[in-house]
């Protein structure tokens, strides 16, 4: 029975949920939420999710949402012993790092310096740049002796780290003078299943939304 999945196309969260349920293939019935008609306000929709974000997924009555929860989640219920995120502890622990920095770092200093510009109409902040080029030097250290972001395989960190980069990618932030970021975001590319269809369109769905807010707030 597939799982109701609550997103929208251009969330990076939603991507990375996307590209979890593809590798494990898990079926989604999915539910496109339009965050900017409000769709993630209705009561309905704040019934089953008082947070009323999205990505939200529904299995068989039980709700959930947060993508990383849902992605260690998918993993957990139907990943057997997927190298995703394997069971061992130290294993785990690496991949749980990645994924924290991916949320509590980059991602937060993405935000810091992009979103203002967009949504308020100010300008570059360049020492908010400097933040983010400074998270983007952590990334590529990680990857210095690591084929991908924890290790050998391809985990959730990655595919949670490659929904964001790939989208901080596509608003033209540079990530030229990373190396080791860009062999990996190709390799990720190429061995992510079905990367395209679960990220790839999304990303370009993004920046259609991108311009349309830019256009607003530029009125």
């Amino acid at each position: 029975m597939p799982i109701d999945f609550y997103h929208s196309k251009a969330s990076a969260p939603c991507r990375f949920v996307e590209l979890v349920a593809a590798a494990l293939h898990v079926p989604l019935n999915r539910k496109q939420v339009d965050l900017m008609a409000g769709e993630h306000m209705r009561p309905e929709y704040i019934k089953m999710n008082p947070q009323h974000n999205i990505p939200t997924i529904v299995d068989d009555g039980f709700v959930l949402w947060e993508s990383r929860a849902i992605g260690r989640y998918l993993v957990n219920k139907y990943g057997g012993d997927s190298s995703l995120y394997p069971k061992d502890p130290q294993a785990r622990a690496v991949i749980d790092q990645r994924l924290d920095f991916d949320i509590g770092t980059l991602y937060a200093r993405f935000y810091q310096y992009f979103y203002p510009q967009v949504l308020e109409g100010k300008s570059a902040d360049e020492g908010e740049l400097k933040k983010l080029h400074e998270a983007f030097a952590m990334l590529n250290t990680f990857l210095e002796k690591n084929k991908y972001v924890a290790g050998e395989e391809l985990t959730l960190a990655d595919l949670s780290l490659v929904a964001n980069v790939s989208t901080i990618d596509s608003v033209g932030i540079s990530i030229a003078d990373y190396p080791n970021i860009l062999r990996w975001f190709d390799l990720v590319k190429k061995t992510a299943p079905d990367y395209e269809e679960a990220n790839g369109k999304g990303v370009q769905e993004y920046k259609e939304v991108i311009g349309k807010l830019r256009s607003l707030n530029s009125n």
